[in-house]
């Protein structure tokens, strides 16, 4: 595996030929999540998006869940503040700073130009679903537990759950409820919101076995019509319909001229499985 993959707390694998599998291992502390492994995080996408040879990406956890969330006992949360003499101004920059980061390696998930599907188990408590909410695809083993944990820690979920959750699930009424009182909610009921696009029978093998089925369908197509895919939905969901066609026509400007597309109309013709190149050093689907 390359050194950008390398890291303490995570497995990174080619368990296919294009199909990368991401698995946070940590599992002695249910993955729960330190700096190191936030920063770890982002280098790790940040390398998937350049790297031609990834097409697509499950993204798991180790042990007996996808994860716990923040780890609080290592957290500074749970510290006591070395500049707590300092000027409160200063103090807020830098704490406004480290949440900036923070966010940052969570969104490097949605940004990364390869689509990334979570397959959970167990438990994903807070972060678990800021970092399920980033991802393209969203699968669960029946017994997962999710929880929008941040109220209980005296917080409001401040690295992207109030930001993306609202929009992968069609209740308001629902999401404020699991917002404001971080109750816990199945699999089932996940999916019946919307949020997850399959509920898996079983446990971590059957899951993962399940995304890594769809992550194969989906390397064996145009790498670059799925990147282009990903890029046009995310600039949709933040602009209007006017504004997204207009994108989408100048992008498929470009499209229409790619070699996949030649290689898809020319194996539609000759009635064979196309075969397509890879595209090479993608970058970041950032609007």
């Amino acid at each position: 595996m390359a050194e950008q993959y390398q890291s303490e707390y995570y497995e990174v694998s080619f368990v296919e030929e294009h199909v990368l599998l991401v698995c946070i291992n940590r599992p002695k502390k249910i993955n729960a999540f330190i700096e190191p492994m936030w920063l770890d995080l982002r280098r790790i996408f940040t390398a998937v998006s350049r790297d031609p040879l990834v097409r697509s990406v499950v993204l798991a956890g180790n042990g007996r869940g996808f994860t716990a969330g923040l780890d609080i006992a290592a957290s500074a949360l749970s510290k006591s503040d070395p500049n707590a003499g300092a000027d409160a101004a200063g103090r807020a920059l830098g704490l406004r700073e480290h949440i900036l980061e923070f966010q940052d390696c969570i969104t490097s998930i949605e940004t990364c130009g390869k689509p990334v599907i979570a397959a959970m188990h167990g438990i994903a408590y807070g972060l678990g679903v800021d970092l399920s909410s980033a991802c393209d695809i969203r699968y669960a083993s029946t017994s997962t537990r999710f929880s929008i944990k941040e109220v209980d820690v005296g917080l409001a979920a401040d690295i992207g759950t109030l930001q993306r959750f609202p929009r992968l699930v069609g209740n308001d009424s629902v999401v404020r409820e699991l917002a404001f009182t971080a109750r816990e909610f199945g699999a089932d009921e996940a999916r019946d919101l919307g949020f997850l696009g399959k509920v898996v029978q079983g446990g971590r093998e059957e899951v993962v076995a399940a995304a890594l089925e769809t992550a194969k369908l989906i390397a064996a197509k145009s790498p670059f019509a799925v990147h282009s895919t990903k890029h046009l939905l995310l600039h949709a969901r933040d602009h209007s319909v006017p504004e997204g066609l207009t994108y989408t026509a100048t992008w498929n400007a470009f499209g229409l001229q790619s070699n996949d597309l030649k290689a898809a109309m020319g194996a539609f013709v000759t009635k064979s499985a196309p075969k397509f190149g890879n595209l090479g050093a993608g970058g970041k689907s950032k609007l």
